[in-house]
């Protein structure tokens, strides 16, 4: 055989897919932080913007052996398919592909079949673990992700673990990681992933091209009233209140005409549905040879038809409850309707993230939202709970390093005038040049031992370690006392005043629901006396602490009284013939009734 023949018989070796600027960009950050650190480090990219060929790529450049990680068998097949694009063959270890081998360098398993199997993975240790969907690690160690990386760990204890995800974020958890490369912190700092080591912004994404565009619409039709529902103890909403709301609800039927009529136009819509009986009512109302339905009982062999027939696009609707919110690649789909309220941001950005891929002839992706959902697609978590539906992101300046803090609060025009921030987020370097979390605190507990400034939550002092006063114990110590007063503050009122010589004074009342003051008197005439006040008194009562307002007289301060809070409960002891206030309560959370609870009482 003439060598020209043979030659002729050579499958070609494909070229490697090429990388996005911003997906070159993240597996350089990856390889930098790796090189330097074992912390387990966390990369986010919005859906839709190649996690897979990110992961192919770090996979390719790996000089041991890889695993890498997903709780989903699509997620498991596309990484797989992703770095087969590369020339190169790597093992599945998925029961629900079929597969389970892991003997090759590289190997992509779905969690649930590789924890059930760890006597696969004893041998030829791995030194780099992905996990893709990072935010679905658990903070329990004894959940599956964390069974899985113990085991690895046990044969390789400088295993590099990295995770991706769109929304690095877990409810009840807030952050998913410690540190972010922009310098600033999120989560706590016992947070498994310590660092996100790169993060492409969505709005960036879709400014440069690389997903379509959402257009969000205000529906005209009538909508669903989710707002008196509230997420229970895990941060779910609970499928019996949501039901109440959506069953039988005389808005569906319009609702459904409207998304048809809009999506004359499109080419593959996804609807998401509150509950699973709510799902059924919306299939009946949608065109019967056009529509199907999966939930999280869909036979998985039926649940594959019906992907692959709306992919196909043999099927235009594909109605789904919570179950497509990851690991869904359908490009075309150029419709979302929402018909359930989400929970947070994060899941919000997941629903819309299943339009925004690009496709031929795909300009943009429909948003119709018939839920009311608050959530703005481009704002950034917050890394805490919404505390509530009137409050948006707002940025606050630390005052100690100048950090732009991003915290859940209230404007009242360009003026933050209440933020619910508790520690300044910055990372500031220390003589050595050490990274470590600014030390200012927004709100806090004050160590009686040491006089340490504590987080409002901690049971121990920082600075000492003696256990901090609780609150209540605190309030049970001043009833027992005869010379002590205790209030539950139902109002506070301020006063521009004069003391016994003339002087201008602030006077402030707090009363309780029974009529019952306490007065505190301010002198604000002098920078010392305004510099005493801000300490005494701003640094507690400001609605957003930590603001640079300093007002030179009482008036002043009456003026600006919207800034101010007052606290829960006010404690005096007598003094002579009058009474001092001794102690303030804010942001109290025990055993006692506040006075803004009254109507809850009974």
């Amino acid at each position: 055989m003439s060598s020209q023949e043979s030659s002729a018989r050579i499958a070609p070796v494909p070229s490697p897919p090429r990388l996005r600027p911003y997906q070159q960009q993240a597996v350089t950050r990856v390889v930098e932080h790796f090189r330097d650190s074992h912390a387990p480090a966390v990369v986010v990219l919005p859906t839709g913007s190649g996690k897979s060929l990110v992961i192919a790529e770090l996979a390719r450049l790996a000089r041991g052996r890889v695993l890498v990680l997903a709780h989903v068998r699509e997620l498991v097949e596309q990484n797989h398919a992703k770095y087969q694009a590369y020339g190169l063959d790597a093992d599945i270890f998925s029961a629900g592909l079929g597969q389970k081998q892991a003997e090759r360098q590289v190997v992509f398993g779905s969690v649930q079949s590789v924890v059930r199997n760890l006597d696969s993975f004893e041998k030829g240790g791995f030194t780099l673990l992905v996990i893709d969907e990072c935010h679905r690690v658990s903070p329990d160690k004894d959940a599956s992700y964390r069974q899985v990386i113990d085991h690895l760990k046990r044969a390789n204890p400088r295993l590099k673990i990295l995770g991706l995800t769109a929304t690095p974020y877990r409810l009840g958890q807030g952050f998913i990681y410690h540190r972010h490369c922009h310098g600033m912190v999120r989560g706590e700092a016992d947070c498994f992933f310590q660092a996100c080591v790169f993060e492409q912004p969505l709005r960036l994404m879709v400014k440069q091209g690389y997903l379509a565009p959402p257009v969000r619409v205000d529906a005209a039709v009538e909508r669903y009233d989710f707002s008196r529902l509230a997420p229970n103890a895990r941060g779910l909403f609970a499928e019996e209140e949501l039901n109440r709301v959506v069953r039988g609800n005389r808005a569906t039927p319009t609702i459904i005409e409207e998304i048809v009529a809009r999506a004359r136009d499109r080419r593959g819509v996804m609807l998401f549905a509150a509950t699973v009986d709510h799902a059924e009512e919306i299939l009946g109302y949608l065109p019967a040879d056009e529509a199907a339905l999966i939930t999280g009982a869909t036979p998985s062999r039926e649940r594959q038809r019906l992907i692959e027939a709306f992919k196909t696009e043999r099927l235009k609707y594909l109605v789904n409850v919570a179950v497509l919110t990851t690991g869904f690649d359908a490009p075309h789909v150029d419709l979302i309707a929402i018909l359930r309220p989400t929970e947070s941001v994060g899941l919000y950005q997941q629903i819309v993230g299943r339009g925004l891929r690009l496709a031929p002839g795909k300009t943009d992706c429909l948003i119709l939202d018939y839920a009311g959902n608050p959530w703005d697609l481009y704002a950034p978590e917050i890394g805490s709970p919404k505390p509530d539906s009137d409050s948006e992101p707002v940025q606050v300046e630390c005052p100690s390093c100048g950090h732009a803090n991003l915290f859940w609060g209230k404007r009242d025009g360009d003026l933050v005038i209440e933020h619910h921030g508790r520690r300044c987020q910055g990372l500031v370097d220390d003589h050595q040049g050490k990274r470590s979390q600014c030390d200012f605190r927004f709100r806090f507990k004050t160590c009686e031992a040491c006089g340490a400034e504590n987080d409002i939550a901690a049971r121990a002092c920082h600075g000492c370690g003696e256990r901090l006063v609780d609150p209540d114990d605190k309030l049970k110590a001043a009833l027992r006392l005869k010379d002590a007063r205790v209030l539950r503050v139902s109002g506070m009122q301020l006063e521009a005043t004069r003391n016994g010589r003339g002087l201008p004074r602030l006077k402030v009342t707090y009363h309780d629901e029974d009529g019952a003051t306490l007065d505190e008197w301010f002198a604000l005439e002098t920078p010392a006396q305004r510099g005493a006040f801000a300490a005494a008194f701003l640094r507690h009562h400001l609605r957003a602490p930590g603001a640079n307002w300093r007002p030179t007289s009482p008036e002043a301060v009456i003026a600006e009284r919207r800034r101010l809070k007052a606290p829960d409960f006010v404690i005096g002891r007598r003094a002579g013939r009058h009474w001092q206030v001794r102690e303030k309560l804010f942001d109290y959370v025990g055993r006692h009734r506040k006075a803004s609870a009254a109507g809850d009482a009974g």
